[in-house]
């Protein structure tokens, strides 16, 4: 499958999809020249008119957009969104991002290259916070099994 990230979506997320998704063709609209700033009302047309077969896109306001909507029912091509937590910024933002999108698009992709029409998925997020993200233990109150006593 082709798969184009748009703009809005990080570019170090690109290098990390293309190691783990090595069987699919994956680029950046920065990859392209001339690309970068298109407007998505013209890119799902470009997209298509080049071959793709789907855009990632964290613009979830996109659906939204009359105009856009229209873009994308018009390329035929499919639209995977992921949701990118802006209350979460940096690292952690990014990290969120990133696994959002590992732990789905593997998925995703593999539902769309067996679907029989244009499909618009939504990848569930993965929580950053750090009481779902991040376990201490102090060995003193709670110790392990076999930890040395003493």
């Amino acid at each position: 499958m082709k798969l184009l990230l748009d703009e809005n979506v990080p570019r170090p997320m690109a290098d990390i999809v293309r190691i783990l998704l090595k069987a699919h063709d994956i680029l950046h609209v920065h990859d392209l020249p001339g690309w970068a700033g298109t407007k998505d009302i013209e890119l799902f047309e470009k997209a298509r008119a080049e071959g793709f077969d789907a855009v990632l896109t964290n613009d979830t306001k996109q659906m939204s957009r009359h105009l856009e909507v229209a873009a994308i029912a018009a390329s035929g091509l499919h639209r995977i969104e992921y949701r990118q937590n802006n209350k979460h910024g940096g690292l952690v933002g990014l990290g969120s991002a990133i696994a959002t999108v590992c732990a789905g698009l593997p998925h995703a992709l593999a539902e769309l290259s067996v679907a029989d029409g244009q499909r618009l998925v939504s990848l569930t997020s993965v929580d950053p916070t750090r009481a779902t993200r991040v376990r201490t233990v102090d060995p003193q109150v709670d110790a392990p099994k076999f930890w040395p006593t003493g």
